[in-house]
């Protein structure tokens, strides 16, 4: 037992030392994390989904960095597949040309929460993952959708457990996101009762899945409503009426001109850490103008949610 007195002392001299410890020695305020989540992004998921553009992650990096991107998500696996990494080869060429196209890179894993030792070690195979020349992820996200695990309390257990094993290995200076289908028509009907203010957690930012396009949402009202909506929602689900967000407006090739003005609007008006649309290949080229000219604050008498 430490008496009063030394206990004073005792912080006291925590206190200097943490001061003249140098700033990289330090964990760096919570924005800095979250930072790795802001403004467009873009993604990409494995070669099996995406062949064409695995081919020539240099080209395909130019090609975001013209059309505005800041981030790309990219897909290191899945719990269907066989290695933890898929094609480490192509995703050391994805890393360093991202990081030379000034682009920042966060890879993604689609867990079962059937066997949190696989998921663990797949997730963490891409935090650890590391270039020839020492390149790396700037942070990672946990797609949180597989109803593997038939019973909700039973996978919610396992998406928290799985969650807090992520931020203890990766440490608290690492940027994680959670990537989450929205609780808005998608989430009710398979996965209800998703624990978001106990997510918040472990993760700096949340990414949720908003697919306007799968609802049969159309025109620029429509489009509005359901993502404004989706994020209101997360937000007081979450407790914290400024959650970062990283919003996920729809499956590209199901977007027409107005579907992406309404995502634009939906941009503008509810204070967003950054936004993207599913997957790089399918965007075209009219969408990334819309998509890459920064949203003014919307008025209009609009609001979000």
């Amino acid at each position: 037992m430490v008496r009063p007195g030394s206990a004073r002392l005792l912080v006291l001299v925590a206190v200097l030392f943490a001061a003249l410890l140098p700033p990289a020695a330090r964990a760096p305020a919570a924005p800095q994390r979250q930072a790795v989540f802001a403004g467009l992004g873009t993604w990409l998921p494995i070669p099996i989904y995406a062949r064409k553009a695995w081919r020539d992650p240099e080209t395909e990096v130019a090609a975001m960095a013209r059309d505005g991107v800041r981030t790309l998500y990219l897909e290191t696996g899945n719990y269907r597949q066989k290695a933890d990494l898929v094609r480490p080869d192509r995703v050391a060429r994805f890393v360093d040309a991202a990081h030379a196209a000034g682009l920042r890179i966060v890879a993604w894993y689609l867990p079962s929460f059937a066997n949190l030792a696989r998921d663990e070690r797949r997730a963490l195979a891409a935090i650890d993952f590391r270039t020839a020349s020492g390149g790396h992820f700037d942070g990672f996200s946990l797609d949180i959708e597989a109803t593997v695990v038939r019973g909700i309390p039973l996978r919610n257990r396992r998406l928290l457990a799985l969650s807090s094993r992520l931020r203890r290995d990766a440490g608290p200076r690492y940027a994680l996101g959670a990537i989450t289908p929205s609780p808005i028509g998608m989430s009710p009907s398979y996965w209800p009762g998703i624990p978001y203010r106990r997510l918040t957690r472990f993760y700096d930012a949340f990414l949720p899945m908003a697919y306007s396009t799968l609802r049969g949402d159309r025109g620029t009202r429509a489009t509005l409503s359901y993502l404004t909506a989706t994020v209101a929602s997360i937000r007081a689900r979450s407790g914290d009426p400024n959650l970062p967000v990283h919003l996920i407006g729809g499956l590209s090739g199901g977007m027409g001109v107005k579907e992406t003005a309404g995502f634009m609007d939906a941009v503008g008006v509810c204070s967003l850490l950054g936004y993207s649309v599913y997957p790089f290949p399918q965007t075209r080229p009219a969408a990334w103008a819309a998509l890459a000219a920064p949203p003014a604050r919307i008025g209009r008498g609009l609001s979000c949610g």
